[in-house]
């Protein structure tokens, strides 16, 4: 098994921790757990943080990382695949985010796949959003998930500031 290594990033919308090997990014999140993970310098990591910092700076719309993620069941990975596509500024349905992937999958049990998603941010969860609002989101600091949600497509342009 590849050695694991891990890293923080403290962004906007929280610190945002990062697992990542030789092979490529692992897990990403809010509250990540490090595990066995060692601190020591790894490339992978390494490139991780410069997109990350890319992103938060706003220089940066779309994650282009290698992906090591942990087992998932074929579904699931083709629903997180068909997101992966999705651009920085658009914003896709749950509904519409079924039919994409052309799994099957209703749209009902999106939300779930979302709330597994090991790498938000680089597969982007947070542009899945309801017919008729935001829709959930698991990402951010507890308590702030969707305060998290809309910072991060306000960040995007895909959700209009809020007027004061």
């Amino acid at each position: 098994m590849n050695p694991l290594f891990h890293d923080a990033y403290d962004t906007q919308v929280g610190v945002v921790g990062i697992l990542a090997g030789p092979a490529g990014l692992r897990r990403l999140g809010w509250g990540l757990e490090q595990g066995d993970a060692s601190r020591d310098p790894d490339e992978t990591v390494q490139l991780v943080l410069g997109q990350l910092r890319e992103y938060f700076a706003g220089q940066r719309g779309d994650f282009d990382l290698p992906l090591d993620l942990p087992p998932l069941e074929p579904t699931t990975l083709a629903v997180l695949m068909a997101l992966r596509e999705l651009r920085c500024g658009e914003t896709v349905t749950y509904a519409g985010l079924a039919r994409r992937s052309g799994t099957g999958v209703p749209a009902r049990a999106i939300g779930s796949i979302m709330a597994a998603n090991p790498v938000p941010l680089v597969i982007p969860c947070h542009r899945v959003v309801a017919a008729d609002g935001l829709g959930g989101f698991s990402g951010g600091e507890p308590g702030h998930e969707l305060e998290t949600k809309r910072w991060l497509l306000e960040h995007e342009g895909a959700l209009p500031p809020v007027l004061v």
